[in-house]
């Protein structure tokens, strides 16, 4: 009958519910960890309450709180005989030092789409999106700490390499072109190894943009250089050797534009790498990736809305290869390999319009 009801099913139900909302709680505890340096503090070695306050020069009862929920919360060990904390070696990589393995400042994405929570169900009814202006600029602030140590880590050494021989034709010289850079930290990353090559970002941002100039003038480099300017109007002169785009294509508002400029920018034996997010296109493909409903949460927080907000396409993070497989050919790439990108749950597309 309609109204029956299986209890146990209920009851554990309910309980996965309220242990998402604890998940949430708990990623609001790793933002403010990370943002007051406790989780560095810690990491100093065992310590109490008062200890690891003073360490921190922070307010103790905050941090007897705070020890509460990540202790029972499985992040902090603690032994009740000493009252003493102890971040596990294995959590303090997930959460501290500068290896691309430092998750932490990811907890920020969190608070930062809370914030515009209610104009996103506002969109719900009215239609529309949230314009990307609108999460600036703590949403550019967002992008550069939860990239920049994956940049730091991974790019020279594991992103380039995978595009056989990019290594090589960069330290040769080549023009290289980076669509959507924010902060341009890619960019300098890349101008700093291969001075014979020219690099230029572009992005919408003009707060990242100002950031990526001031540090590529901070590390003195004249090979790199910076502009404001939506790359579905990037000239197809001068053309490029290599263009790149990090987590950049799917929140675009014409996407599909985007990719045929790109392609038109690309010189003929030029190469395009593209790195987006490791989702199937059909939704039934996805339902036993655990990382789904965190790619389709944040696409209807922000990358699907940005776009709509602009009467873009919506395309959505989670596009999947099969999509952009079909829109990268639409758009005159002739030969797309795919892989599986060090480090996060993306795939890096090695992408050429001379076959």
């Amino acid at each position: 009958m309609a109204g029956e009801v299986d209890r146990k099913r209920v009851q554990e139900f309910a309980r996965k519910l309220f242990g998402h909302y604890t998940s949430g709680i708990l990623t609001l505890m790793v933002d403010i960890g990370h943002k007051t340096g406790l989780f560095e503090a810690l990491a100093g070695g065992a310590a109490t309450s008062q200890e690891l306050a003073e360490r921190a020069k922070l307010e103790e009862r905050y941090v007897r709180e705070w020890l509460g929920a990540v202790t029972t919360g499985g992040l902090v060990h603690y032994d009740p005989a000493s009252r003493q904390y102890t971040l596990p070696a294995e959590h303090a990589v997930c959460l501290t030092g500068r290896s691309s393995r430092n998750l932490a400042a990811n907890s920020q994405m969190l608070a930062m789409l809370a914030q515009r929570l209610g104009r996103v169900a506002g969109c719900f009814r009215d239609g529309g999106g949230v314009s990307y202006a609108e999460f600036r600029p703590d949403f550019t602030e967002y992008q550069d700490g939860s990239w920049r140590l994956i940049y730091d880590g991974l790019l020279i050494k594991g992103f380039l390499p995978i595009a056989k021989g990019l290594p090589e034709r960069l330290r040769a010289g080549a023009r290289v072109a980076d669509v959507g850079c924010g902060t341009g930290h890619a960019i300098n990353l890349m101008a700093r190894e291969y001075p014979a090559s020219t690099f230029v970002g572009y992005d919408l941002g003009t707060d990242a943009i100002a950031r990526a100039r001031e540090e590529a003038r901070e590390w003195g480099l004249a090979n790199a250089r910076f502009e404001v300017l939506d790359v579905t109007r990037l000239p197809a002169e001068p053309q490029f050797d290599v263009i790149s785009s990090f987590d950049a294509i799917h929140d675009q508002r014409d996407p599909a534009t985007a990719l045929r400029r790109i392609a038109g920018a690309l010189a003929a034996d030029g190469l395009y790498l593209m790195v987006e997010p490791r989702a199937a296109t059909r939704l039934e493909e996805n339902l036993g990736n655990p990382f789904a409903p965190y790619v389709y949460g944040v696409s209807v927080l922000h990358c699907m809305t940005v776009s709509l907000a602009e009467g873009g396409a919506g395309l959505g993070t989670a596009w999947g290869e099969e999509k952009a497989r079909q829109m990268l050919a639409e758009a005159g790439f002739t030969a797309v390999d795919v892989f599986e990108a060090p480090g996060p749950q993306n795939n890096i597309y090695i992408c050429k319009t001379g076959g």
